[in-house]
């Protein structure tokens, strides 16, 4: 048998173990929208140096120590002082442009399923409806957001 076979049938075995990963998990959740929070020092020097890589800023304040830059389906927030690491950032209720999405889980929701999930997601939200947030961090110690505007 050559090598291209023996790939073939490598590849055969590991496709057919995929679908039988994917269909423990029912209804998986809308996370939402995606970005990386980066920390930064300086955040007119950071907005300076995306805006070389082609992003533009989308939201934020620079003089309140934030921008929201974008580069296509890409996006990234640049965050001075408000974050002690880098963030993996999930928007529930907003599509990738960072529009409303009428179907969306709302994040008291998400919150709760993930808690069954057995995730610790801090303390539980407390409003009944709007903006609202909560965080997690994975095995390797990397935090997510789960950060609700609407």
């Amino acid at each position: 048998m050559n090598k291209f076979c023996q790939f073939g049938l490598a590849g055969s075995i590991i496709a057919a173990a995929v679908p039988a990963a994917y269909s423990t998990t029912i209804d998986p959740p809308e996370l939402g929208n995606f970005s990386v929070s980066l920390t930064v020092k300086d955040i007119g020097a950071s907005k300076a140096f995306y805006e070389k890589l082609g992003f533009i800023q989308v939201d934020g304040s620079l003089t309140k120590g934030w921008a929201i830059m974008n580069n296509g389906a890409t996006k990234i927030g640049l965050f001075q002082g408000m974050f002690e690491r880098n963030t993996l950032t999930f928007n529930p209720g907003w599509d990738q442009n960072g529009m409303p999405n009428a179907n969306a889980e709302d994040i008291r929701s998400l919150q709760q399923r993930l808690k069954r999930a057995g995730l610790e997601t801090g303390a539980e939200i407390k409003s009944a409806k709007g903006p609202a947030s909560f965080a997690i961090t994975d095995p390797d110690g990397n935090p997510i957001l789960f950060d609700q505007h609407f």
